[in-house]
């Protein structure tokens, strides 16, 4: 009779559980409501933790970090951001694992979703990403992979919102490569009807399945160009990043011919508005695509955006690990 009792406790505890289980794989998870939320408390976060006052909403969870990609910034803010909530992070670099041995993924997710509460992952496949997703039980995080970076997004937008105090009115101009934080955030814009104009090399725009549905779904603007002048014009705003990421270092030397009339400097900021903010997501290569005096100036607002990689971690944590009991 007991172990009846048992299988059914636990059984409907699993059902329960996997009701209520949400994920991160892109900003297309989240509603202008969870932007708004996130951000709210990703700055009451800040704001308490500045005056010293503790928070512990994750004590007693555990978060897993799968990483098939090296990592400063986002495993360092997320392993802080769980600490700091009272929580346990556990980092499993992906090469220490049974994945290198051709474990299946859904295997891998089945047996950590009953040891954590949650996964941070950074790897190279979104599909792999979300193959993982649909066979854990637990909430799935997007880290990085190579189509998306949506919590790099979210505190840059962050960041905007504490430096601007608004984001309507604003020109947001992405200068570089099409890559995975600039999908991310063309998501946000069509989500938060943003004004934003990038400027990409033709054949480095992003992948025409992630920009013609932000386009199509924006009540805002969305605009790509190849001249980088042109588009930095009256710009509040210049985000850069590297142009060769993780995995195409054989590109390398061709991406920075590319690139080179695309470099972030201190003649396309004068074309900007006076009170500019540059930003990037780092790590940056100075004097590639961006100036070194760009990055160390007055308008570099890198190393505010670098840090809120900590708050808006704790907001983005706190909303997934709790999902199930708010």
């Amino acid at each position: 009779m007991l172990n009846v009792v048992r299988k059914t406790l636990f059984a409907s505890l699993s059902i329960i559980h996997d009701k209520m289980k949400k994920d991160l794989l892109t900003l297309r998870d989240l509603s202008p409501d969870d932007f708004e939320a996130l951000f709210e408390r990703a700055f009451e976060l800040k704001g308490r933790g500045g005056m010293g006052i503790p928070d512990r909403t994750l004590y007693g969870k555990t978060l897993g970090l799968i990483f098939d990609k090296a990592s400063t910034r986002t495993r360092v803010s997320f392993e802080a951001a769980m600490v700091q909530l009272g929580g346990t992070p556990i980092f499993l670099n992906a090469r220490d694992t049974q994945l290198i041995r051709n474990e299946p993924i859904a295997d891998t997710a089945r047996v950590l979703s009953r040891y954590l509460d949650g996964l941070v992952v950074r790897t190279y496949s979104q599909d792999l990403l979300e193959e993982l997703a649909a066979a854990a039980s637990t909430p799935v995080i997007n880290g990085l992979t190579d189509a998306y970076h949506p919590c790099q997004a979210l505190s840059d937008v962050m960041t905007i919102l504490e430096k601007k105090g608004q984001l309507e009115g604003l020109k947001i101009v992405w200068v570089g490569d099409g890559n995975n934080v600039a999908h991310s955030w063309l998501n946000a814009s069509a989500i938060l009807a943003l004004h934003f104009v990038l400027a990409c090399p033709e054949g480095y725009y992003p992948k025409e399945d992630i920009l013609g549905p932000a386009v199509k779904d924006t009540s805002g603007s969305i605009v790509v160009l190849s001249d980088p002048k042109e588009a930095v014009r009256d710009a509040d705003v210049i985000y850069t990043d590297v142009w060769a990421s993780m995995g195409q270092e054989k590109e390398s030397a061709h991406r920075k011919a590319v690139f080179r009339p695309y470099q972030v400097d201190q003649a396309l900021v004068a074309l900007a508005k006076e009170d500019v903010m540059v930003m990037h997501c780092l790590p940056a290569h100075r004097g590639e695509e961006i100036a070194g005096d760009v990055l160390e100036g007055p308008q570099s607002v890198v190393w505010d955006q670098a840090e809120n990689k900590l708050h808006m971690h704790k907001a983005i944590l706190e909303k997934f690990l709790l999902s199930g009991e708010q």
